[in-house]
């Protein structure tokens, strides 16, 4: 289906069933999309920003990720690390001052099927990517990220809670159920009062207690959205088309995946070539 609608990933349907549920793109007209290779929210971005644009008025998306990206209509690249101050300057650089109405997030590290590392590794990206909303966006806007739903992941909805009164945990139905994978949606970012963002520290490192000894965690509704008689991401199909009257056509992927940069790091360590360096140094 992603496919067949030119999406280039399947993830696309993610935000849109996120959305669907939350109306979280309603008026926007500026968006930040991080991690985000290879473009699939910042298409659904740009089809929802170009609907809610008034007379005189032009919808902005920039789309930053660590990888080269294929262009996109309407999206302005950028190729930079979350973690930097500059990146964020250059974020507010072009929507001209101002600050943006959402930030989405569809990041997260290569798996390796160590639960507990893969969640604490979601949770740091998580933690990067509030870090710069704090710079970027707007009081009263919104952050959706994805997050990989563990045992200690309460803590994680207490640091949110800090900057975003209304916080849910949301599973859309294109995510599967075998997946830890949901997406946190925060809402009306009310940051602490003279809260200055800051890319040196890390964001709000909280104690799991109180002190007086209280649990310093928190509780935050979850919502299942999408389609509930739909496709089931968990669920194989047989390739028909819509009418099932004609026979089956292989259809390209919209854009092959990129090669990851450190990839090609690790191979170049694999032949000496760092090693090399060094001795001529």
């Amino acid at each position: 289906m992603a496919k067949e609608q030119g999406w280039r990933a399947r993830s696309a349907f993610k935000l849109m069933q996120v959305d669907e549920e939350f109306n979280l793109l309603e008026g926007v007209t500026k968006a930040v999309d991080l991690c985000a290779a290879p473009g699939s929210w910042s298409q659904v971005l740009s089809k929802k920003l170009v609907e809610n644009q008034q007379e005189g008025e032009q919808a902005k998306i920039v789309a930053v990720d660590l990888q080269a990206m294929a262009p996109l209509p309407g999206v302005i690249q950028l190729q930079g690390d979350i973690t930097k101050q500059s990146t964020a300057d250059q974020i507010i650089s072009h929507f001209s001052g101002e600050r943006a109405d959402i930030v989405v997030c569809d990041g997260a590290p290569d798996v390796t099927g160590l639960h507990d590392m893969d969640e604490y590794i979601q949770a740091q990206l998580l933690l990067a990517a509030l870090n710069i909303t704090t710079h970027v966006l707007r009081p009263g806007g919104s952050f959706v990220a994805k997050i990989f739903r563990g045992k200690d992941i309460t803590l994680l909805y207490t640091q949110l809670k800090v900057f975003f009164p209304k916080v849910t945990c949301s599973k859309p139905r294109s995510s599967r159920n075998s997946s830890i994978e949901a997406f946190i949606v925060c809402q009306d970012y009310t940051p602490p009062k003279d809260y200055v963002p800051n890319m040196g520290t890390p964001i709000l490192d909280l104690a799991p207690m109180n002190a007086d000894g209280t649990s310093n965690r928190t509780i935050v509704p979850f919502i299942a959205c999408g389609d509930l008689s739909g496709f089931d991401s968990d669920m194989t199909y047989p390739l028909e088309t819509s009418t099932g009257s004609e026979e089956y056509k292989f259809i390209a992927p919209v854009q092959m995946p990129i090669t990851a940069p450190y990839l090609s790091a690790m191979e170049k360590k694999r032949k000496g070539f760092f090693h090399e360096q060094m001795s001529k140094k």
